[in-house]
């Protein structure tokens, strides 16, 4: 099944002009440097200083500002159906809004229901986006169900229709959640084709559970949602996914990362190795759960998503100072908008609120406003959170992600000093509320080049409808899977002999603790004392990084529901998934 080449009208082609960009800081991930940048025909042709250009060519003075790669948004869901509605940010209005916001490349989800034919998804979500998007754009591929067809439609999809990830789900029970030996059968699957996969990661059948629960005891307002998943939920969830992975050496990417947790959790694996990446949201990073306990049920529906914005106000500065350090990798959107009157379908019962917020269109100034004007991240970094990791890791570097000879004219020019407040009575989006409402930026697009078309003209939003085109995303990113051969290599020169290890599970027990998210190896002489009662209720008890006790812990507990084989994210697991090992990550 063929997809067919979309041809750009003439009328548009003739808007690609030759324009050179003048005297502005050009930024890459591992440079700031004055010069001049010329783009021709869409692409940049000349990156330096006293360039010669031919006549006719446009001229915008960059004097005191940055130019930086145009945003890539790896994680948006426009037109998506869900929980009986669809998003009100369709392609065009949503990829609008990515642009006047600096974001010149999406990634979307193409999501089928169980049963449903991978590609055919695939093919209607080409179908409908192709002649709206204003901005370039790739798809993600959801594996919901698994079967020899899904399978097979993998490897079409890798092949022959520019698709190099795909996502799961450990949420959702009945609707979109994989067991466990499902996600092992996909994580193995994207390991043979080269591809990334991806994973939302929760513990639907504790949220289900929960859910219930809270229902029967009156609880139906937004507040239940937050309730239902509380922060070890995900934290679980995140470090099973990770072990699944690691099992057949799968690169893996865990989207929407809430938690400071689940944030440390990611940090810590991948310094064991492992071959993880974390993503967190512009939404986590700029605000936090508290509004979703509002008096005022339809403010506080507005901002019910999954995993829930958590209430501990310092979660938002936790997690963006994991993305500056490195902990964590990307910063998305997960745009998925419904208005209030789709909200509303959940008045009287929390779990058919539809989940999701805005952010695509602010992404780009609230990480700038909590990363680089806070003096927490550097404007290189800014750069790799906001473009540069993500086109690296879906392979489109340098095509995309980076300002140099023969990259696509995907340009923005950045006012650092300016600023704006964001409200839902200005912004380009559809939907009719805004969770950022009345934030101050200080960072604003003035230009926003997008193949070499000047869409955003000294802040005036001149988006084209059919601009943009399918990029496809090809298998085996180098930068992904250097790391996973290196991951391997590793693995092979610190392997040791069965019986060897045996004998060292004989001596040793060893014990897993997950401290504040972390995974620490802890071994423990086989005839030392049992953790007292008193001891093992204080690991239970788990205080944040500033020495906050967590607000998540003290209305749930895992062990409630699981009968003691999952636990909360500071006990102590005597048998990790996959068994005990002598050393390294399960």
């Amino acid at each position: 099944m063929s997809t067919p080449v979309k041809k750009v009208p003439l009328h548009l082609q003739s808007a690609q002009n030759r324009l050179l960009i003048k005297h502005g800081k050009i930024v890459n991930v591992d440079s700031v440097v004055d010069g001049d940048v010329y783009i021709e025909d869409g692409v940049i042709k000349q990156v330096g200083s006293n360039l010669i250009i031919p006549g006719g060519t446009r001229i915008i003075d960059a004097r005191g500002k940055y130019v930086i790669p145009g945003g890539i948004d790896p994680h948006t869901h426009l037109e998506i159906e869900f929980m009986g509605a669809k998003s009100v940010d369709d392609f065009y209005r949503g990829t609008k809004a990515a642009i006047a916001g600096g974001t010149t490349m999406i990634i979307d989800f193409a999501l089928p229901k169980k049963g449903q034919s991978l590609l055919e998804t695939y093919q209607k979500y080409r179908e409908s986006a192709d002649e709206k998007v204003c901005c370039d754009y790739g798809l993600h591929v959801g594996v919901t169900w698994w079967s020899d067809k899904v399978r097979e439609e993998m490897e079409i999809l890798c092949k022959h229709h520019g698709v190099n990830s795909f996502k799961t789900f450990m949420a959702y029970k009945d609707v979109f959640m994989l067991g466990d030996s499902e996600l092992f059968e996909v994580f193995e699957r994207c390991k043979e084709l080269g591809a990334v996969a991806l994973v939302h990661a929760e513990n639907g059948s504790i949220i289900a559970k929960k859910a219930q629960q809270l229902l029967a005891a009156g609880i139906t307002g937004p507040e239940g949602h937050q309730l239902s998943r509380p922060e070890p939920v995900e934290a679980e969830a995140v470090g099973r996914a990770c072990v699944i992975a690691n099992q057949v050496n799968c690169p893996l990417y865990i989207v929407r990362v809430t938690s400071k947790s689940s944030a440390a959790i990611v940090s810590s694996v991948r310094k064991q190795g492992v071959v993880v990446f974390g993503e967190t949201l512009a939404s986590s990073v700029g605000t936090d759960g508290t509004r979703q306990l509002d008096k005022s049920w339809l403010h506080a529906a507005a901002y019910v998503t999954s995993p829930p914005l958590r209430p501990d106000p310092t979660t938002p500065e936790y997690l963006i100072t994991m993305l500056a350090q490195d902990g964590l990798q990307l910063v998305g959107s997960d745009n998925c908008t419904f208005s209030l009157d789709q909200k509303a379908m959940g008045k009287d019962d929390f779990t058919k609120i539809p989940n999701g917020v805005n952010g695509v269109e602010d992404r780009m100034s609230v990480v700038w406003e909590k990363g680089v004007h806070s003096g927490v991240m550097d404007v290189k970094r800014f750069v790799a959170v906001t473009s540069t990791n993500a086109a690296k890791i879906f392979n489109i570097y340098p095509r995309k992600g980076c300002i140099a000879v023969g990259s696509d004219a995907d340009i923005v020019v950045w006012d650092p000093v300016k600023t704006r407040v964001i409200s839902a009575k200005t912004h380009n989006q559809a939907v009719d509320f805004n969770i950022f409402e009345g934030m101050e930026c200080h960072g604003v697009p003035e230009y926003v080049i997008v193949n070499g078309r000047v869409c955003v003209d000294e802040g005036d939003l001149k988006a084209v409808q059919g601009f943009g085109k399918f990029v496809p995303t090809p298998v085996y990113s180098e930068y992904v899977y250097e790391k996973v051969k290196h991951a391997e290599e590793d693995a092979t020169l610190n392997a040791v002999s069965v019986p060897a290890v045996v004998t060292k599970m004989n001596e040793l027990k060893l014990d897993i603790a997950v401290e504040n998210g972390g995974i620490l190896l802890e071994p423990k002489l086989a005839d030392e004392a049992p953790v007292s009662p008193s001891a093992e209720a204080s690991l239970t008890s788990c205080p944040s990084s500033k020495g906050q006790r967590n607000l998540q812990d003290s209305t749930f507990s895992i062990s409630e529901e699981l009968d003691d084989t999952a636990r909360k994210s500071c006990i102590r697991v005597k048998n990790p998934p996959g068994g005990q090992s002598s050393g390294g990550f399960w």
